[in-house]
């Protein structure tokens, strides 16, 4: 053979050795939310067939429900029911349970090759995150609800390992003011979930309306579940109109059930918020004995913060909660009971024969020693059954109980969360200078009717939960940071989603991602992706303007 000859049989075989080898992985092209602890990107890309199988050989029942999961979300677009099995080497997306792995809870690696996929984590709930990531990894077609044909389910060669930052992430929704249907609480678990926030901070009661069924109380449902009438306009504007027509409902304890359990196979705790004392008028309506003046009372038609409240000198008050509780632990397993505290005047108090009697044998100074006396009461309640107690910031005043976790939210009174870390309790940083979306996020000339101030996305995603000068040990009683949805002014659960998203896509970021790792205009760049798997699940998110 020539060496003509042999040359050219030569370019032609690194020809055809270059043609067969994958192709590099554009890093630009991968739009994971929140942003991993680390990501590298390699080369080719495993494609999804009907013939992939997800393989598993753990015998942890977890784990067999993360591969059903994981193939119940990949048929709806892709149309194939994969296979689930415990080997394989080849076209296997397979989840590994490894304990050498180490990092918070939630930890995990995601291995992608165009031979297979592999997630390994030390136990079920990384592997569940992996999933998570997984599944942003394919196209954005993958969260169309029906088959979708044409596409081609290509996974970048990729290799993440990825950890929580907080172990507390959470997104808040107030069901008593606006009530929603057990699909749309599904519906929000599902989001939640989807974003790697693992609580569900569940606003049960309140003046406007009490949504949870009590069978040793049945006038809550019948009664205090029921407002006559709605307002109309904006609650700041007097004189205040209504519509006069009847708005109700409750979760029954079938309902409740239903929904933790959706929740907790999707690593989701739900968090129940029975509000008291104040923010209580609805059950006043219901049983007028449990207030100072016996009323009459009447179900709150409009927001805002009503002197009437519980009577912290009644006995039959704390029988009244303690049942109630009763109720409430045996429906949610979840260790934090959410005890409200907020927004409790002492008007009623200050002139109650009761109340000023009840001041007086437990040697209270006044009435703020009160209520911190009423809520540590009924914190022993709950902690003798095994469950601690999250309140508003209100409960540090007067005297705070050693082992309540506090949730910050008055952003204007910057002096709590260093009060609460020199008295050593945890804490959950939910400011609303940052975090409460029922503000404004554009100019409230176009938008629909909102509470008050600004809040845009940008504003979420600078929100650092650590308070400045806290020391190492301090860092650690900050838990995390949660959204709250207040809904005086959401009637719809589409309206809910337009305000929770995609604000909420940017705390799961905050949460979750080292404030290192963090970069506003790279997060806008991989959301313009993200708001794409957003349209597949039908999330009406707002989408007018992100600086």
């Amino acid at each position: 053979m020539s060496k003509i000859n042999l040359l050219v049989l030569l370019l032609l075989g690194t020809f055809l050795w270059q043609c067969q080898q994958p192709e590099p992985v554009n890093p630009d092209s991968v739009a994971i939310i929140p942003q991993p602890t680390e990501i590298q990107t390699g080369n080719g890309y495993f494609t999804l067939s009907p013939k992939t199988a997800i393989v598993f050989n753990s015998k942890d029942e977890e784990v067999a429900s993360v591969a059903a999961y994981l193939q119940e979300v990949l048929q709806p677009a892709t149309g194939f029911t994969l296979d689930t099995r415990s080997s394989g080497r080849r076209n296997v997306i397979q989840l590994v349970i490894d304990k050498s792995i180490v990092g918070n809870l939630g930890v995990y690696k995601l291995q992608s090759s165009p031979a297979k996929v592999e997630i390994s984590a030390p136990d079920a709930t990384g592997l569940f995150y992996g999933v998570q990531t997984l599944r942003q990894l394919l196209p954005v077609e993958i969260e169309q609800p029906t088959v979708q044909s044409g596409i081609s389910w290509d996974i970048p060669s990729v290799t993440v390992f990825d950890e929580p930052r907080f172990q507390y992430r959470g997104l808040h929704l107030d069901v008593a003011r606006h009530f929603f249907p057990v699909s749309f609480i599904k519906k929000y678990i599902d989001l939640l979930a989807f974003h790697k926030m693992n609580k569900f901070h569940w606003h049960l009661t309140d003046d406007q309306g009490w949504r949870i069924e009590i069978k040793s109380y049945p006038l809550l449902g019948e009664i205090a579940a029921v407002r006559n009438g709605t307002l109309i306009g904006h609650g700041g504007r007097p004189p205040f109109e209504y519509d006069n027509i009847p708005y109700g409902g409750y979760y029954t304890h079938d309902e409740i059930r239903e929904i933790v359990k959706y929740a907790e196979a999707r690593y989701i705790t739900v968090i129940p918020e029975i509000d008291f004392p104040g923010h209580t008028i609805g059950v006043l309506a219901a049983y007028p004995n449990l207030g100072c003046t016996g009323g009459p009372y009447e179900v709150a038609k409009r927001w805002g913060v009503f002197d009437d409240v519980l009577c912290a000198g009644n006995e039959e008050v704390f029988t009244f909660l303690e049942n109630v509780f009763l109720e409430v632990m045996d429906l949610f397993p979840s260790e934090y009971i959410h005890v409200g505290g907020d927004e409790c005047p002492k008007t009623r108090w200050k002139a109650c024969p009761k109340c000023q009697a009840r001041m007086k044998t437990e040697n209270l100074h006044d009435e703020d020693e009160l209520q911190s006396w009423f809520m540590h009461r009924i914190e022993k309640f709950l902690n003798n059954h095994d469950r601690k107690i999250i309140g508003w910031d209100e409960i540090t005043e007067g005297g705070l109980s050693p082992t309540a976790t506090v949730m910050y939210w008055r952003g204007w009174m910057k002096d709590v969360p260093y009060e609460v870390a020199e008295k050593g309790n945890f804490m959950i940083m939910t400011p609303s200078s940052h975090l409460y979306l029922d503000h404004y996020q554009n100019d409230p000339e176009e938008e629909p009717m909102a509470i008050c101030c600004f809040s845009d996305l940008e504003n979420v995603y600078s929100y650092e939960p650590i308070p400045e000068g806290f020391t190492p040990e301090q860092e650690k009683l900050v838990l995390g940071a949660q959204a709250n949805l207040w809904t005086e002014y959401m009637k719809t659960s589409e309206h809910v989603e337009y305000m929770a998203y995609p604000r909420a896509v940017a705390l799961a970021e905050v949460v979750w991602t080292d404030k290192s790792l963090k970069n506003y205009d790279d997060f806008v760049r991989r959301l313009m992706v993200h708001l794409k798997r957003l349209d597949g699940m039908n999330v009406n998110y707002f989408d007018k303007e992100f600086r």
